[in-house]
């Protein structure tokens, strides 16, 4: 019977303890996802710089700016991506493609530009749904209006169709390895013109354009890879803005928001090598006092450590006598604890210090005019004599 009750009581506490785990049990997003491999403020940086399509190809894939970092094919090597365009009325639907293989192209992203009755262009820059999930849209705002708008809307247009494809690909363009993804988003925000301004829009406005295009799209990877889609990939989220949202990531959204985040900021870095020698030079103008006069440049070397200091100075001085009431005099100061030799000949002074830190010397040659007065100077005790 007791033993009955303890196998009773031990799985009453089994199903209890069940029961808190489940009411614990929550949902957190991936902190990485295919998409942050390529990010759309980046691309519309690169499209309002591009002087037509061609120049927009060459600057998506320049291999010194590394602007995508997408890998689909999983060869560790950064996928070409190619630009091809339809046009329908005044709407240019350009799209971008992932080159995986011979003939095989992944969807990526698409510019779609648009001009209104009022010749107002409107650009959105929407990320593939597949890739990105549904209506995720950024509306660039540019400072200034970008040089390839004027080559949209001329006669005779012909829209652009990359030449480019696997194994066939410009002078220009070779192959680097992805960065890994945390790396990848602190490189990628350096070329993010944050003076132009990127509104996320949940509203397709050519949604009718692509929507006759979407039979056409690339989708290589998709039918590939059915499940690895944005909706199978983050189940209850929408599209990237709303995973970005929910997840501890670090992304700028504007130039104040990267210069706070930035490791640098505004502060003031000073470095000190304390063995490292440092040169600092004085300039003196001529001063006059009375009878005497004073002119030189002064140059100190310090070399700050336990290794000694040198002070090297070089002074020329045209001194007068000395009075002091009339009367000339003499000056003798002397420490014990130093010991200095003085040189005295006509001509100008000049001083060479030596100072250590064991046994404390100092030697100076002096070259001074004729005067009434000699110094020997220590730093510590004085002595004083006047005759």
């Amino acid at each position: 019977m007791k033993t009955k009750l303890i196998h009773l009581s031990l799985l009453a506490s089994l199903t209890i303890g069940s029961l808190f785990a489940q009411e614990k049990t929550t949902v957190t997003a991936k902190n990485s996802d295919i998409s942050d491999n390529l990010d759309l403020r980046a691309v519309a940086t690169v499209f309002g710089d591009a002087k037509d399509l061609e120049d927009f190809e060459r600057r998506l894939n320049d291999p010194k700016t590394q602007i995508s970092n997408l890998d689909l094919n999983n060869d560790n090597y950064v996928d070409y991506l190619r630009v091809i365009e339809t046009v329908e009325g005044n709407v240019h639907l350009v799209v971008v493609q992932a080159v995986l293989e011979k003939d095989v192209f992944q969807d990526v992203a698409t510019i779609e530009v648009e001009r209104d009755s009022n010749n107002r262009v409107q650009v959105q820059v929407v990320g593939d749904v597949y890739m990105y999930g549904t209506n995720y849209i950024y509306e660039p705002v540019y400072v200034h209006t970008p040089v390839i708008y004027n080559t949209f809307w001329v006669g005779n247009y012909r829209p652009y169709y990359s030449s480019w494809y696997w194994g066939y690909y410009p002078s220009y363009y070779y192959y680097w390895n992805p960065f890994p993804i945390f790396r990848y988003r602190n490189h990628i925000h350096v070329h993010i013109n944050f003076g132009h301004s990127y509104h996320y829009v949940s509203h397709r406005r050519c949604a009718s354009v692509y929507n006759n295009y979407y039979g056409r799209r690339g989708n290589g990877y998709e039918r590939r890879y059915p499940n690895r889609s944005f909706a199978h990939r983050n189940s209850g989220y929408s599209n990237r803005y709303e995973l970005d949202s929910r997840r501890n990531i670090n992304s700028p959204r504007n130039r104040s928001e990267i210069t706070s985040n930035s490791p640098r900021g505004n502060r003031e870095t000073r470095e000190f090598n304390g063995t490292t020698p440092r040169t600092r030079t004085e300039t003196s103008t001529p001063r006059s006092n009375g009878t005497r006069g004073n002119s030189g440049t002064r140059v100190v070397t310090e070399n700050r450590g336990n290794s000694p200091r040198v002070t090297t100075e070089n002074r020329g001085r045209n001194e007068g006598p000395r009075s002091n009431g009339g009367r000339e005099y003499t000056e003798n100061r002397g420490n014990s604890s130093k010991d200095r030799g003085t040189i005295s000949s006509s001509g100008n002074r000049g001083n060479s210090e030596y100072r250590g830190n064991s046994s404390r010397g100092n030697s100076q040659p002096r070259n001074s005019a004729p005067r009434g007065n000699s110094n020997s100077r220590g730093s510590e005790g004085r002595g004083s004599g006047r005759g």
